[in-house]
C-alpha cells in the first residue's frame, strides 16, 4: 500500500482535489442543475420509458436505471463519480502505455479533474456527461493493449453504440474506431472490426426497433431542423434557386444565430405546418449542395471559438453565461416542461419531492469563485491538441484514436448544428489522452510490423552466428 501511494501520490492529490470540488457542487446546488426544457424531456422519457422523438434516449435509460433510488441527488453523485472515472482512465492508460512519470500522467488528467465546466456538466441533468464517459471508456478499452483482442474490439464498439444512442454525434466515432482497429491489427483486424461492427449494429438496431414501436418508423430520434437552422446562417436563395415551396424558408436580414431559427416566433419555419421536417431537410440539402464551401467554412469558423481565451455566448462576443454555476436559481414555474407535465410534477414523480434547485452557501459561493479562473482556456486546449498532433507526426500512433475522436467531436457539432461550449467539454479528456500518448514509445503500425517480420523470415544465421540471406552468400 505504501508503495502504491508513493507511485501515484500526485494523481491521488489531484483526484482528492477534484472530489472536493464535486462535493461543493453536491452541497451547494441541491439536488441538481436543470436545462430547460431538455432536462425534463429526458426525465419524462425515463418515467414513461418511451423513446423521445427529437433526440436519442440513452440518457433517459440511464435515469430509468437509477430510478429505484428515487433521488435526483443520486443521479448527480453518479455523474460526478463518472467524471472522476474519466480522469482515472486518462491517467491509467498513460501509465500503462507510456513511460511518463506519475506526475506527468497526473498533469494530463488534471484538466478533467479540475475544470469547473466539466464539473458543472456532471451536475447538469443532461446527456453530455454520460456520452463522454462511454466514449472515453471505449477508447480506454481499445488502447489498453497495443493489439486489442477481438473481444476487446466488440466491447469497445458496444460502448460507442451506447454513446450513439445517447448523442447521435457518437455515430462517426464508430467509423473512427474501426479505422483505428484496422491500423493497429492490419489485415488480421478485419475479423475483429466486423465482429465489433456487428455488435454495434445489434445495439443500434435494437434501439431503432424500440423507436419504431413508438413512432412507426425506424430511427434513433432526431430532427432535420438543426441542420436546416445551421444552413440558415449562410444560405443565399439567389444562388440556390429553391422551388416555391422551399422559398418560404429563405432567411431574411439580419441573420440570427442558428438555434434561434428553431425557436424564434418570427422564424420562417413556424409557418411551415406539418411538413416542416420534410421542408427543412430538403432546404438544408439544397443549401449544402449549392454552397458547399460556405457550409464548411461556417462550421470551421464557429469551431475556432473553442480556442478563444474567454468563453462566449453564441453568437455574440463576451463571457460565457450558460453552463456555469449560477448565483441565483430560477424557481420551477407552472409552465409545461414535457409531455404535458410541469417540472415540479416530473421531479415529484421521479423522487417524491420537487427537484427545484436550492443554492446553499457557503459551498456554492466557493465554487462560483473557483470557476472564474478554474477552467481550461481555449489557447490551452489548442496547445493540448497540437501536442497530440506532434505525437502523430513523430509516429506515436497510439495517439491517433483519441486525437481523431477529439477532432471529430470538436468540429462536427458546429458543422451540423451550432457551436456550444457544452459540446467542447467532451473534447478535453480525449485531447489530454492523445497529448500524453505523444510522449509514449514510437509504435509500429501493423503494416510496418508485418513487413519487418517478413524481412526477418528471409534471413538465417550461419554456423558462426552471422546472419545470411536464405539464398546463401553471394560468393562461395
Amino acid at each position: 500500500m505504501t508503495s502504491f501511494l508513493r507511485t501515484h501520490v500526485v494523481f491521488l492529490v489531484a483526484l482528492a482535489a477534484g472530489a472536493a470540488l464535486r462535493a461543493l457542487a453536491v452541497l451547494g446546488y441541491r439536488p441538481a442543475l436543470w436545462f430547460w426544457a431538455d432536462s425534463f424531456a429526458y426525465l419524462s422519457s425515463a418515467l414513461d420509458l418511451r423513446p423521445l422523438e427529437s433526440r436519442p434516449s440513452g440518457y433517459s435509460l440511464f435515469l430509468w436505471l437509477l430510478g429505484p433510488l428515487q433521488s435526483v441527488t443520486a443521479v448527480t453523485v453518479a455523474q460526478h463519480l463518472l467524471g472522476l472515472g474519466i480522469a482515472t482512465c486518462v491517467y491509467a492508460v498513460l501509465r500503462r502505455r507510456t513511460r511518463l512519470p506519475g506526475w506527468g500522467a497526473a498533469l494530463a488528467a488534471a484538466p478533467v479533474l479540475l475544470d469547473a465546466h466539466q464539473i458543472q456538466l456532471e451536475h447538469l441533468i443532461m446527456a453530455d456527461l454520460l456520452f463522454t464517459a462511454l466514449v472515453v471508456a471505449a477508447v480506454t478499452v481499445l488502447l489498453w493493449r497495443p493489439r486489442p483482442s477481438p473481444r476487446t474490439v466488440v466491447v469497445a464498439l458496444i460502448l460507442l453504440a451506447l454513446a450513439t444512442v445517447t448523442r447521435t454525434v457518437g455515430l462517426p466515432l464508430i467509423a473512427v474506431a474501426l479505422v483505428a482497429v484496422m491500423l493497429m491489427l492490419g489485415r488480421a483486424g478485419w475479423r475483429s472490426a466486423l465482429a465489433g461492427l456487428a455488435a454495434a449494429s445489434v445495439v443500434l438496431g435494437g434501439y431503432a426497433v424500440w423507436f419504431h414501436s413508438a413512432y412507426g418508423s425506424y430511427g434513433m430520434g432526431g430532427s432535420g431542423l438543426w441542420l436546416w437552422s445551421r444552413t440558415m446562417t449562410f444560405a443565399d436563395c439567389a444562388a440556390m434557386h429553391p422551388p416555391r415551396e422551399l422559398a418560404v424558408l429563405c432567411p431574411s436580414e439580419p441573420r440570427l444565430a442558428a438555434p434561434a431559427y428553431i425557436w424564434d416566433a418570427h422564424s420562417p419555419i413556424q409557418g411551415a405546418g406539418a411538413d416542416r421536417e420534410r421542408l427543412a431537410g430538403e432546404f438544408a440539402s439544397l443549401a449544402i449542395r449549392s454552397q458547399p464551401a460556405d457550409f464548411l467554412l461556417t462550421g470551421l469558423r464557429d469551431s475556432l471559438w473553442a480556442f478563444e481565451w474567454d468563453r462566449r455566448v453564441y453568437p455574440s462576443p463576451g463571457p460565457q453565461s450558460a453552463y456555469v454555476f449560477p448565483d441565483t436559481a430560477k424557481p420551477f414555474t407552472p409552465k409545461v416542461a414535457s409531455a404535458g407535465r410541469t417540472a415540479t410534477r416530473l421531479t415529484v414523480a421521479y423522487q417524491g419531492t420537487t427537484g427545484a434547485t436550492r443554492i446553499v452557501e457557503p459551498y456554492a459561493g466557493l465554487l462560483r469563485a473557483y470557476q472564474r479562473q478554474g477552467f481550461v482556456r481555449g489557447p490551452l486546449l489548442a496547445a493540448i491538441l497540437l501536442v497530440g498532433l506532434g505525437g502523430l507526426i513523430a509516429r506515436r500512433w497510439a495517439a491517433l484514436l483519441p486525437w481523431a475522436a477529439a477532432m471529430t467531436l470538436l468540429f462536427l457539432p458546429p458543422l451540423i448544428a451550432a457551436f456550444d461550449h457544452r459540446y467542447v467539454v467532451p473534447v478535453v479528456p480525449l485531447a489530454c489522452l492523445a497529448a500524453g500518448l505523444a510522449f509514449g514509445p514510437r509504435l509500429k503500425t501493423a503494416a510496418t510490423g508485418a513487413r519487418r517480420r517478413s524481412a526477418a523470415a528471409d534471413v538465417h544465421p550461419d554456423e558462426r552466428g552471422h546472419v545470411l540471406p536464405v539464398d546463401g552468400p553471394a560468393h562461395a
